[in-house]
């Protein structure tokens, strides 16, 4: 597992006594890497130079709302200068606006945040957002200033669920603090309830903002822990879930780099193992996240190669604590008949449950049924139905074989549960598309029915 506490201010004088202890005890909570964020000039000098002595600090630079009224031409450009000659300032932050404390006037706070807006795009970083009951003014500031050139987060995140609707879909992710573990923050959990997981960091913004239950006492990186495992809790998810999604999403904000990145063969979500042997599919479809970027989850699956049977059964005697192996991955498993075949015999030696997620059109790919080579070896297969009609598969699946696409996925559903315990026909829940005709039909070929959730992509 490896966390990031993607916002802290570990430079201060908080952690003078105990700076090596403190360190150690992030490695020991899985925390691997850390962002110390500057406030002023001083702090963001003292965070790049933490950042140049540690390999796994990065930083970034800029100066605090509380502060806007100091701000001179002079501080502009001390900060682009930071930024320009430290190879591990990832960000320009954290600005914007706190009219919560309202310690500089508030139109010097918003003159100061577009300027750093401008810088940031000048310079092409992302921003570390502060935003203290000043929210309508980040969005009309973010709009104007056009702050999704660069992107970047709102930390601490502590508005709505629309608010947070409205920044995600102008690019930027929200992040959540400590706060998130406080009995009172409803408003922040139901946030977290509300927002793909994809678009979240998390954070500790040490030494403030202590998670339960050391609340009152000083904050510190690797504290994020319990502030993953409240949001692996409120997203039914598990902790190492959480740690590699925040922490991907984190990776690919700030641009900083995984040195352990590499193609995954296996790969658990919840408590399923999944299976990626194939980046090949025969259909091209319209909502399909691979032709964006192959990743899912926070794993890597762009493959260099497609694995055998022996590297696939290596990767699974590798993985932990998993109710079932699934072939799925980017990609159309049965393509792979033989290894599928392979490999699901050796799990059910092994006593494993199998379930393969496919589109249905293996039938049509290898010219024969190939159902009843799977019984015996597959307790579960899902496959992606998606449509009620021909015409409408044809046009949100881009399948090559025509209208027979279609009837061979219908098909291969109908002839499915003649072979294997359980059949599921699955659609993907686009905006603007009728399940219940998809739902009908399910019924009607003998599968059970599963809506998939629309990972909107572009």
């Amino acid at each position: 597992m490896d966390l990031i506490d993607s916002h802290s201010h570990i430079y201060g004088n908080e952690y003078s006594a105990d700076f090596p202890e403190m360190l150690e005890r992030a490695s020991a909570a899985g925390v691997g890497t850390i962002l110390a964020v500057g406030a002023d000039l001083e702090s963001s000098r003292e965070a790049c130079q933490l950042a140049a002595a540690y390999d796994r600090i990065y930083c970034s630079v800029g100066i605090h709302p509380h502060d806007a009224e100091g701000v001179t031409e002079q501080c502009y450009e001390t900060v682009r200068e930071l930024a320009t000659g430290n190879p591990k300032v990832v960000a320009i932050g954290e600005i914007g606006l706190d009219f919560y404390r309202d310690r500089s006037p508030r139109d010097l706070q918003e003159e100061v945040f577009r300027r750093f807006i401008r810088l940031a795009r000048e310079l092409k970083l992302p921003i570390i957002i502060h935003d203290r009951d000043a929210h309508d003014r980040i969005l009309t500031i973010m709009k104007e200033e056009k702050a999704h050139e660069v992107g970047g987060v709102l930390h601490c995140f502590s508005g709505d669920l629309a608010m947070a609707q409205e920044v995600i879909a102008m690019g930027f992710k929200i992040s959540i603090p400590g706060t998130v573990t406080y009995p009172s923050n409803e408003a922040l959990r139901e946030v977290v309830r509300g927002v793909k997981i994809e678009e979240m960091l998390v954070e500790t913004d040490a030494p403030y903002l202590t998670p339960v239950p050391h609340r009152g006492k000083r904050n510190e990186p690797s504290f994020v822990r319990l502030t993953a495992e409240k949001v692996a809790e409120l997203k039914g998810l598990s902790l190492e879930d959480v740690a590699r999604i925040t922490s991907f999403n984190t990776r690919r904000l700030f641009g900083i780099p995984d040195p352990e990145e590499q193609a995954t063969l296996a790969y658990k979500i919840r408590n399923s193992l999944y299976l990626n042997i194939t980046n090949r599919c025969s259909n091209r479809c319209t909502f399909c996240p691979k032709f964006e970027e192959l990743v899912v989850k926070g794993h890597e699956l762009k493959l260099s190669h497609e694995p055998n049977a022996a590297e696939l059964l290596a990767a699974v005697d590798a993985a932990e604590d998993f109710n079932e192996v699934v072939f799925c991955g980017y990609g159309e498993p049965l393509i792979r008949l033989d290894v599928v075949r392979e490999v699901s015999a050796e799990l059910k030696k092994r006593g494993y449950q199998v379930r393969i997620n496919t589109d249905g059109q293996a039938n049509l790919v290898h010219g024969r049924n190939i159902l009843p080579e799977l019984a015996g070896l597959v307790d579960v297969v899902s496959v992606s139905l998606n449509a009620a009609d021909a015409a409408t598969y044809a046009r949100l699946c881009n399948t090559p074989f025509g209208d027979a696409g279609f009837i061979g996925v219908c098909d291969f559903i109908r002839e499915a549960a003649k072979y294997l315990p359980n059949v599921v026909a699955s659609a993907v829940a686009l905006p603007g598309l009728d399940l219940e005709p998809i739902r009908a039909l399910a019924r009607e070929l003998g599968a059970e029915f599963r809506e998939r959730e629309y990972a909107e992509v572009g």
